[in-house]
């Protein structure tokens, strides 16, 4: 260590060493910003150069064959100049509160905005971001969406410059006509023009508001893709923003929001639009908006075109036909269970059709949105999710003969018989069949192939509510996070999963338990022809194969399900076998069919988007005739014959009660008089009264059959 001198300074000679090393150190650092600076500033475009973007190269959406545009990204690029007067103030100020609410007081870069959101990011799942306007406008017009460290440098000195250059009117200018609005409008005039069919000029507020809120992420935002909920969300979230900052008042923001926004049609030539948006998000999620945009990649999909067009032409006629019962909507999926492979996605009757469906009465509540994708929305699944109760039932030990009781049941341990709580707050739960009938005991088997309810409550409480979500989740449903919401209503649909993992969910089934997650890109290419990704298939056993055989053959049991569905209903196929189940949902909201064959499986959801209840008609009446269309004409245009389902193993056991018999020494009493139900094929249990159901079930039997069923021992006996 160097030594001090008298009075404990440093040496004058190490001073000065120190003072010239950090001199020279700044000098070099100053040197190489400046050299930086100079590398990237001075390919900055001119001025009267900036108005003449350019976009190099489209990229395009293939079906699986590689031969036939779905979608081209950039095949219509709309774009109009308008003068900085002629921009409306509100836009403005909408544009300002959305993405950069100190525009005029920053330099281009704003680094309070850049601290707040990363101190948000902190404390918060979602991300924010610190760029200023200026900035978007370099990386969106000059650069790219390209997430490297040299194009942030790139972008901050172009800002920079930018602003030395230009006064914060012209930037702004730039920005707002140049920007992407998303569907090709580049501007707030074309966008203007693109979504309300108006001039920019002639925006009300509301409408502004919405405009400014896209550039945030256009494909995510798009009033014509899936997520427009989430747009309105944003919208009123600016317009609260705007009259914080008094922009405008809390009067014009309500009314803002309540105003009705008229979206003009599309206008291009895109085909299977439900499913080209889902791919294009996926897409722009993994490689950024701007680089799909210039990039010209081929993406080649699963999509099967012959398939889709069958698809679109039966949801079409089913819609049609379910007017009359006050189902407007419906969608369809289909794919290769053996892939994953999304074939087919319809997610409306019509995506480019009015709100208002042919033969709905304008008075009544109706409407459904054509543009949005039911197929990957939330909804409840009625009895369609009673297969995975069943599935858990079998993996611990019940069979298909084992016996359950359709007769009138409380489920609630805070009852009586005749469904009457016994304390203030408490619900009673007392499921019914569609046809308000009940048929006694029953197997497993018949209980599932008719889609009974109470047996099914009396089996998801056997199976175990935390188990059955626990297989559901195994075979693909996602959306069942929340727990606590759920209970025995579960298994008659209480919970909300999407169509597309509903029927990726069944192929699991149609696989004999092997899952294949859901794909809808075969590969992409870049501009070079070069390979960017490429589909793999990764499958997984998920479900033992004789569980998934039981529960195929027991789905594909015409004889089994004669006794609701009739001989010949939707779901049965001459000469071939095919496995299916239907739904409903409390007051008739949905209606349900999904089926599959080993080679091909799809799933049927019909409602209305608002929720509002069909006239009482069940799945099978507004869902399988769909199911059943697409199903027909899609096994001749595949030319698949016939396949058969391998057969469960037969298995006898020891327990009368798992072995299809009700009247046991004489005795009729409840499955759970003779079950533990952890571990249905061990001892019976010493004291069935443990049990906090049994009081419930066995009061149901005895109300049921009357003098023949003995009074409940402490020790069941026949075992």
């Amino acid at each position: 260590m160097p030594h001090r001198h008298k009075g404990g300074r440093w040496p004058l000679k190490f001073t000065k060493v120190v003072l010239v090393l950090v001199l020279f150190g700044g000098a070099a650092l100053t040197l190489s910003a400046l050299a930086v600076f100079i590398v990237f500033a001075r390919n900055l475009p001119d001025p009267s150069n900036l108005e003449d973007r350019t976009v190099t190269e489209s990229t395009k959406i293939y079906d699986r064959t590689g031969q036939i545009i779905l979608y081209d990204i950039h095949g219509e690029e709309r774009r109009t100049i308008i003068p900085f007067n002629e921009i409306p103030g509100v836009v403005k100020d909408a544009t300002i509160v959305a993405e950069d609410r100190d525009f005029y007081q920053h330099r281009g870069i704003d680094f309070k905005a850049i601290i707040r959101a990363f101190l948000s990011n902190l404390t918060s799942d979602s991300l924010q971001g610190g760029s200023t306007i200026t900035q978007q406008f370099v990386k969106k017009s000059i650069l790219s969406d390209e997430r490297t460290l040299t194009r942030k440098i790139k972008e901050a000195i172009l800002a920079l410059e930018l602003e030395r250059r230009y006064s914060k009117d012209e930037i702004l200018n730039f920005y707002l006509n140049q920007i992407p609005y998303g569907a090709n409008a580049y501007g707030i005039e074309a966008a203007a023009q693109t979504f309300f069919s108006k001039k920019a000029s002639d925006l009300t507020l509301s409408e502004a508001v919405l405009l400014a809120s896209l550039p945030k992420a256009t494909s995510y935002y798009s009033p014509y893709g899936e997520h427009k909920d989430q747009l309105i969300v944003r919208q009123h979230n600016i317009l609260n923003k705007m009259a914080e900052l008094n922009y405008i008042s809390n009067a014009e923001a309500a009314r803002a929001k309540k105003q009705t926004l008229n979206f003009s049609k599309i206008k291009s030539g895109i085909q299977a639009p439900h499913f080209v948006f889902y791919v294009k998000n996926l897409v722009e999620e993994k490689y950024g908006e701007e680089y799909v945009a210039k990039a010209g990649l081929k993406v080649i999909t699963t999509l099967d075109w012959d398939l889709q067009n069958i698809a679109e032409t039966a949801v079409a006629a089913g819609a049609d036909r379910n007017d009359k019962v006050g189902a407007h909507n419906a969608a369809l999926t289909a794919l290769d269970p053996k892939t994953g492979q999304i074939l087919v996605m319809v997610g409306s009757r019509d995506y480019f059709k009015d709100p208002l469906p042919a033969g709905c009465d304008p008075g009544v509540n109706c409407q459904f949105e054509g543009n949005v994708n039911v197929v990957t929305r939330l909804r409840q699944p009625g009895s369609a999710f009673k297969p995975f109760v069943y599935a858990t039932a079998f993996k611990k030990g019940y069979t298909d003969k084992t016996i359950l009781f359709d007769i009138p049941t409380q489920f609630d341990t805070g009852c009586n018989s005749l469904g009457q709580p016994q304390s203030v707050g408490t619900k009673c739960y007392s499921p019914r069949n569609f046809d308000f009938k009940f048929r006694g005991p029953v197997t497993a088997r018949a209980a599932l192939a008719n889609s009974l309810n109470v047996p099914a409550v009396q089996m998801l409480y056997l199976a175990g509510v935390e188990d059955s979500i626990n297989t559901a989740e195994d075979m693909g449903l996602s959306t069942l996070k929340d727990r606590s919401r759920f209970g025995l209503s579960l298994v008659l649909g209480g919970g909300e999963i999407k169509l597309l993992e509903l029927a990726s969910a069944f192929g699991v089934l149609a696989t004999e338990g092997v899952r294949h997650a859901p794909v809808s890109i075969l590969r992409i290419e870049n501009g070079k022809g070069e390979v960017l990704e490429e589909f793999k298939d990764e499958p997984s056993q998920v479900l033992d194969s004789e569980i998934s055989r039981l529960v195929t053959n027991i789905l594909s049991d015409n004889n089994a399900r004669i006794p609701i569905f009739g001989p010949r209903s939707p779901l049965f196929f001459e000469g071939r076998p095919v496995a299916a189940k239907t739904g409903t949902t409390n007051e008739f909201r949905d209606g349900w069919t999904l089926g599959y064959t080993p080679s091909l499986v799809a799933g049927v959801w019909v409602g209305n988007n608002d929720n509002t209840p069909i006239k009482q008609e069940p799945g099978v009446y507004v869902a399988a005739p769909i199911w059943r269309d697409f199903m027909t004409q899609a096994f001749e245009k595949l030319n698949l014959v016939p396949e058969s389902f391998t057969p469960p193993q037969v298995k006898e056991v020891a327990k009368p009660i798992l072995n299809g018999q009700h009247i046991i020494n004489g005795e009729i009493h409840s499955t759970l008089y003779y079950i533990n139900r952890n571990d249905p094929t061990g001892s019976p249990p010493a004291n069935p009264y443990a049990d906090p159901m049994f009081n419930n079930w066995e009061s149901a039997v005895r109300a049921w059959f009357g003098p023949i069923v003995s009074a409940a021992t402490s020790t069941p006996s026949g075992q």
